[in-house]
């Protein structure tokens, strides 16, 4: 399984036209695969839509692509709206289980730069204390930037509210839970930034 994460940054006040006419084209886009999310930015980086789309490989994203592409009702028509635009592929790490439904609303993406090569030893030290940070909210996705911005690993944890955030990373950290020991080793950057779905998103 991979995941396509497509991060457009659009027109300041557009987002209610966006999601609009995406959520319009998507009821034509989703016969041939459906979305995972698609968020927009309430606190970091203003005036950004994000969408994920799950694939099983990358031959299944370029043929789903290249069918939908065909398709003369699946055009959002949000081009005029859109100011920049980054895809990047994501390798999920095996060991965290895909969240459906209701696991929201607030939702916080993380983006670090891992130092090269030390992905794998990230995977180990989530691997041995995810359990336990699970129980305190949902991860929704975390793996590695396969093509995109070099050594990327990307995370996106759940949770009812902001406050319900604070007091989950407080205790979290309290108790030791999280963040894995020593991962702090292998980062070179952090940003994040917390997002809202859209009506239509599958995850809410």
């Amino acid at each position: 399984m991979i995941y396509e994460v497509r991060t457009y940054r659009i027109a300041p006040r557009s987002l209610p036209e966006v999601e609009k006419r995406f959520g319009e084209a998507y009821e034509y886009r989703k016969k041939y695969s459906e979305l995972f999310a698609f968020w927009h930015t309430e606190i970091g980086s203003l005036n950004e839509i994000v969408h994920v789309w799950p694939y099983r490989d990358h031959a299944e994203r370029e043929r789903i692509r290249g069918e939908a592409a065909k398709d003369p009702k699946w055009n959002p028509g949000i081009q005029e709206f859109i100011r920049e635009m980054r895809s990047e592929i994501i390798v999920p790490f095996n060991f965290v289980p895909q969240a459906r439904g209701k696991v929201g609303p607030i939702f916080e993406l993380r983006y670090y730069t891992l130092k090269p090569r030390t992905l794998p030893e990230v995977s180990k030290r989530w691997e041995q204390a995810l359990p336990e940070r699970t129980k305190l909210s949902p991860l929704v996705l975390a793996g590695g930037v396969e093509f995109g911005r070099a050594n990327g690993f990307v995370h996106i944890w759940a949770y009812s509210s902001l406050d319900q955030r604070a007091q989950v990373r407080g205790e979290a950290s309290k108790r030791g839970i999280w963040p894995p020991p020593g991962g702090g080793d292998h980062l070179l950057t952090q940003e994040n930034k917390i997002l809202l779905p859209a009506a239509f998103s599958p995850l809410q």
